[in-house]
């Protein structure tokens, strides 16, 4: 229902928001100038600092179509034709990935002020059940192992995650399927440490 967004969100929070991821990624872009080194820069358009800060904006609204949250940002944040358009904004966010993965990652490191972060892992399957005992592919990397949720047994990975309150990723490890929860719980939490971690029953120990 992205395409609704538009009828129901504040135009003027919105504008807010924006503001301010602005005003921090214009705040950070000094210390990575080193990232942004290209030819031709100078004719862009649009600064790369609004471009970082339309992208995240779009990460934290949750839209996962880049042609609806292109048509958003038009309609909403540049409502004067000044945006560049979307496949020009598609090689721009692509040429600024490791700045805009850096950002990401100081954004994280400096939310504190979120309530709660939640610790949990997820399968990653490779295949079918009834081929995990005959399957070739990244043997000695992948092994077999048990979710409990589904109560069954599955060949692949598993991805440990952790997620702030607000959705914001903020650690992830990927490790064999059988490997336990708190055994990796420690290592997702430490990449970006938060006060407060939720986790299920899985991650019970004496050393959490």
């Amino acid at each position: 229902m992205q395409e609704h967004f538009h009828f129901t969100t504040d135009q003027a929070k919105i504008q807010k928001q924006y503001a301010a991821i602005f005003f921090f990624v214009s705040a950070q872009l000094p210390s990575i100038q080193m990232y942004l080194q290209r030819r031709n820069r100078h004719l862009v358009k649009q600064e790369d600092a609004v471009i970082i800060a339309i992208h995240i904006l779009g990460k934290l609204f949750g839209f996962s179509s880049e042609r609806a949250w292109h048509h958003f940002v038009t309609g909403n944040l540049f409502t004067n034709g000044q945006f560049i358009e979307r496949s020009r904004y598609n090689r721009r966010c692509r040429a600024l990935r490791v700045a805009i993965k850096w950002i990401r990652h100081e954004l994280g490191k400096r939310g504190q002020h979120h309530a709660y972060a939640v610790v949990d892992s997820m399968p990653l399957e490779l295949c079918h059940a009834a081929r995990m005992y005959r399957v070739q592919r990244f043997q000695g990397i992948a092994d077999i192992g048990y979710c409990a949720s589904k109560k069954q047994w599955y060949y692949g990975f598993k991805l440990h995650l952790q997620v702030t309150d607000q959705g914001l990723p903020m650690g992830y490890v990927v490790t064999e399927a059988s490997c336990h929860d708190r055994n990796a719980a420690e290592t997702v939490m430490a990449q970006i440490p938060h006060p407060y971690n939720l986790g299920d029953k899985g991650f019970i120990s004496s050393d959490l």
